[in-house]
Order: C-alpha cells, then sequence, then structure tokens
C-alpha cells in the first residue's frame, strides 16, 4: 500500500538511503534536511525534498504543513536527524549540550508534535524514532550523546502508550555500527578533550570509534533501511528492531550482565586500544 512518509535527515547515510529505498518501493516519499543539495538524488529517483532545520520550529510547522496541503494524509513519520559530540563531561560547555538536546531530543519532538494532529483525525500512522545501541549502552566522553539516546527511549515508549488509543504505533529503531558520516563528525568532536585532565582518554576513545569505521566492523546504511522498510509494511510493528553490527551482541550483554562487568568490559577495551596505540 503507497504511503505518504517524511523522514528527516535525510540528506545523507541512513537517512537517504532509507529515502531511496522507500521511494524505490512506490511510496510518496517527503526527505527532509538542512542540505536541499545533498537531497537531489532523491528528487531525482521520484521523491521530494524539504528544507528543514528540526531546531527551526517555524520551518518544522511550515514543511509539515506542505505535506498536509499536498497529500491530505501523512501515514509514517521516520525520525532520523541527530548528531553526537564526544567529550568528557567537565569539558562540555553548556551550549554544547544545549545543541544536542536540541536536535536529537527536543527538533525530534517539535516533528512529532506537528504530524500527530494529522495522525489522529485519520486514526492511523506510524512514528519510527531512529534512536541507537547507545540508548540502552553508554561510553566514557559520551554523556551527552548517550543522555539524549536514553532519552529518546523512554520518551518513545511514554508517546507509544499515549497515542495507541488513535491507531498510531510508535517504533524505535536502534542501529549498531552503520557506515555513515556519523563516525566523521563524532571524531570532529574530541577536540574538546584532547588537552587537559582527559586528553589520555580522548585519544584512546578516538582511535576505538576510527576502529569501530574500519573495513568489516560496521553494516551498510541499508541495513537500517531494510529494517524500517519491514517496521512500515508490518500489520502490528515491534516496538523496537535492533540492527547492525554488534546490535544484538551488546544489548544482549548489556541486558544480562550487571553494570560494573559491563564497566570493566568497556574500560578492557580502551586499555587494549591503549596498548595498541
Amino acid at each position: 500500500m503507497k504511503k505518504v512518509i517524511i523522514i528527516t535527515g535525510a540528506s545523507s547515510g541512513i537517512g537517504k538511503q532509507t529515502a531511496l529505498q522507500l521511494i524505490k518501493e512506490g511510496h510518496i516519499v517527503y526527505g527532509a534536511a538542512r542540505r536541499l543539495d545533498k537531497m537531489q538524488e532523491l528528487a531525482t529517483a521520484g521523491g521530494h525534498i524539504l528544507e528543514m532545520d528540526v531546531t527551526n520550529h517555524e520551518q518544522v510547522k511550515s514543511a509539515i504543513q506542505l505535506v498536509k496541503d499536498e497529500q491530505k494524509r501523512i501515514d509514517v513519520l521516520i525520525n532520523n536527524a541527530g548528531f553526537a559530540i564526544w567529550g568528557a563531561v567537565e569539558d562540555t560547555s553548556y551550549e554544547e549540550a544545549r545543541r544536542q538536546f536540541e536536535v536529537n531530543i527536543f527538533g525530534l519532538a517539535e516533528v512529532t508534535k506537528a504530524v500527530l494532529p494529522t495522525m489522529r483525525n485519520q486514526k492511523s500512522g506510524t512514528i519510527i524514532n531512529v534512536s541507537s545501541i547507545g540508548g540502552k549502552i553508554y561510553s566514557p566522553l559520551g554523556a551527552w550523546y548517550h543522555a539524549t539516546k536514553h532519552a529518546l527511549e523512554g520518551w518513545s515508549d511514554c508517546l507509544r502508550l499515549e497515542v495507541q488509543q488513535f491507531g498510531i504505533d510508535v517504533v524505535i529503531v536502534e542501529p549498531g555500527a552503520i557506515k555513515t558520516e556519523f563516525g566523521d563528525v563524532l571524531n570532529e568532536n574530541f577536540a574538546s578533550s584532547e588537552k587537559g585532565s582527559y586528553a589520555g582518554l580522548a585519544k584512546t576513545m578516538k582511535k576505538v570509534t576510527e576502529n569501530a569505521y574500519d573495513e568489516g566492523n560496521y553494516s551498510p546504511p541499508d541495513v537500517i533501511a531494510n529494517t524500517i522498510s519491514k517496521a512500515i509494511k508490518a500489520a502490528e510493528p515491534k516496538t523496537r528492531y535492533a540492527a547492525g553490527k554488534m546490535a544484538a551482541q551488546t544489548l544482549f550483554f548489556r541486558r544480562y550482565f550487571p553494570d560494573r562487568m559491563f564497566d570493566k568490559t568497556i574500560m578492557r577495551m580502551v586499555k587494549n586500544m591503549e596498548k595498541k596505540s
């Protein structure tokens, strides 16, 4: 069944790959992102593109209104826009931390709030929030990023209970290691801790991150695109889908082993990387 779909963060990586796949499957897809020039491939493939910064509330409202005016309905919202800052809590400015939450939580919430009246009125809809296995685990220097993803997990659970009475499903997708621009951008954000008390840890964690994106240590973004497509097609989608390199194994380990054991495992990985560097 052809559906009207909006996907944020559609200018690269998971967002672009998912948009292209859903267009190919015959859906009416609106890709939204700040960089229109990076979404021309979607337009060429038969999709629609929207300039949208999720932190600009007026821009969000006007973009969603455009879709409603043109299609008269919205069947699926895929909240995919997001980024990560990396650094010690002590070194990270509140300005940087607020920006992390503005994009990953408050911007996502604004887009969701903009589509909910339409979905309620039509008594159907699916909201897919792209989280991360980082919403269930943690790592040194990732406090603010992990905080947003942990928050997104709980936020989505609450939303699911609120909107199920209107026939709306809320789904969380938890990618593992996926080859996108995410890793490159993440590594640029170690700068705040590359000098001072946490310099050694920052140097090591940067190498850990780089190693995660070496050939064979990640999955391509179409793994997540396939997972999202599966959720859209399902008559009763799962509340959570984990996919991508090491996603299932990591979540299993986190679920069944106590915090201290998980702490030791994470820091053992860090120490092993220190020895190799």
